[in-house]
């Protein structure tokens, strides 16, 4: 007797267990300050973020969800016409909490630093530099810097019972961890250092340092920067000189914030192996990084009403309403094929028995337009269709199941809740309203389902 197809599943997810994520003890802590959501591109980040914190402010905290993305579609989700650097209050939301939005604007916050730490004159000085200008528009890592920034901004205020953080979509997640410190090494750097030394010395000596030891680099930076840019380097970091020490320093406070106590990162993936492969790596480089990691979400997981129907099953089913010949034959002909004396009974001879069956099966020639045979025909040809699409439905499950698994027998330290997929996009309060239910419900689905 064959095993049941829905029993081998569940023997299956058994076999490679995983605890359960339960999202609303986390917000409903208040001990939870920090939600990060993180994870590769493409995978819902955006959408998580503003569900999680809509759920949160419904539930009655105060919320401010800081997104990255420069789609646009949180604002575009939550009614607001368009996000800034400044925290926006959503209407419409239910309960007694609050939900706030807002969209980092990379070059607006290397701004306000600026501003920040040095006097009017010299903070204009520095924002009317070229170099300046190009460093905060687009060197490598300035936007993950800034969403620390303004992360660290957002949570010194201490206005806020949550902020949900949006990670960058860059290429690889672990960007956000590696650029506050990459950025910090290079406005510390010894180029740095050593083109704010003259300014150090002052005077004479500067000078003396100037002519002997900046000569001889002047002269190969010159020819590999040209002329113009290394002078608006060396203005740049004499104007700088006061808030050097603070970019090391806030992005030390910060990945300190990160892993302290009221801190908790989700991974956020879909049940493919690229994104799933990506989400391990993250995995362990939270835990090598000391972050405090609260599970991974699995988003766009796909199911079936009919889960007990198989692949193989259906495909076989299909292939016979398309050709019964295969295995199966017409009623009443049992006999034929299973007594050698029929045709020689009946007085019919093989050939003309054969012909008769064909004759049967494809129907007659004369049978109007809509006839019983041609209806009948059309019907096995769509059921045969769905059965295949019921086929590749399945085919897709087993290998979600897979995927999944493989990553819960690595990792199954790491609490999972599934969010099923929708059959579209979420454009509003209420559709995120739905994801966040789903977040909630897929706890108690899984718990259910163990």
């Amino acid at each position: 007797m064959s095993p049941d197809p829905a029993e081998a599943q569940d023997t299956a997810r058994r076999l490679s267990p995983a605890r359960a994520l339960d999202i609303d003890p986390l917000l409903d802590d208040p001990g939870t300050r920090i939600v990060v959501c993180c994870g590769s591109g493409g995978v819902g980040k955006t959408t998580t973020a503003a569900a999680l914190g809509l759920r949160a402010a419904e539930r009655g905290r105060k919320v401010v969800v800081l997104t990255i993305d420069p789609a646009r579609r949180l604002a575009q989700s939550m009614g607001i016409d368009s996000l800034d650097n400044v925290p926006r209050r959503v209407k419409g939301t239910e309960g007694d909490g609050e939900l706030h939005a807002m969209m980092l604007d990379m070059k607006r916050t290397f701004d306000e630093v600026v501003e920040a730490h040095a006097d009017s004159e010299r903070a204009a000085a520095i924002l009317a530099n070229p170099f300046y200008q190009s460093l905060s528009a687009g060197f490598a890592g300035t936007q993950e810097y800034m969403a620390m920034e303004k992360l660290g901004q957002l949570r010194a205020k201490d206005e806020w019972d949550l902020i949900v953080v949006d990670t960058p979509p860059s290429r690889s997640a672990l960007d956000f961890l590696d650029a506050p410190k990459r950025l910090g090494s290079f406005l510390d750097g010894r180029l740095i250092r050593l083109l704010t030394a003259p300014a150090k010395l002052g005077g004479r000596a500067g000078m003396a340092f100037l002519n002997v030891g900046m000569s001889m680099m002047t002269g190969t930076l010159g020819k590999l920067l040209g002329g113009q840019l290394l002078k608006d380097v060396q203005t740049f970091v004499s104007a700088m000189d006061t808030t050097f020490g603070g970019f090391r320093t806030r992005a030390d406070a910060t990945y300190k914030l990160l892993q302290a106590p009221g801190t908790a990162f989700l991974v956020v993936a879909a049940p493919e192996r690229d994104a799933l492969r990506e989400a391990a790596y993250f995995v362990e480089r939270l835990a090598a990084e000391n972050m405090p990691l609260v599970g991974l979400v699995l988003n766009r997981v796909h199911g079936s009403g009919a889960g007990r129907l198989s692949a193989e099953r259906a495909l076989a089913a299909a292939e016979n309403l398309e050709d019964a010949r295969i295995v199966d034959q017409g009623g009443g002909k049992a006999g034929l094929r299973n007594s050698p004396d029929t045709y020689g009974s009946s007085g019919t001879s093989a050939p003309e028995a054969a012909a008769g069956d064909t004759a049967s099966e494809e129907g007659s020639p004369a049978e109007p337009e809509g006839s019983p045979a041609e209806t009948e025909c059309t019907v096995d040809r769509l059921t045969a269709g769905l059965l295949r699409l019921h086929a590749e439905r399945m085919q897709l499950l087993s290998r979600e199941q897979r995927t999944r698994d493989r990553f819960t027998a690595r990792h199954p330290e790491v609490a999972v809740v599934d969010v099923p997929a929708l059959p579209g996009d979420v454009h509003d309060l209420t559709g995120l309203r739905d994801i966040g239910s789903l977040l909630a419900a897929g706890a108690v689905g899984r718990t259910e389902s163990a």
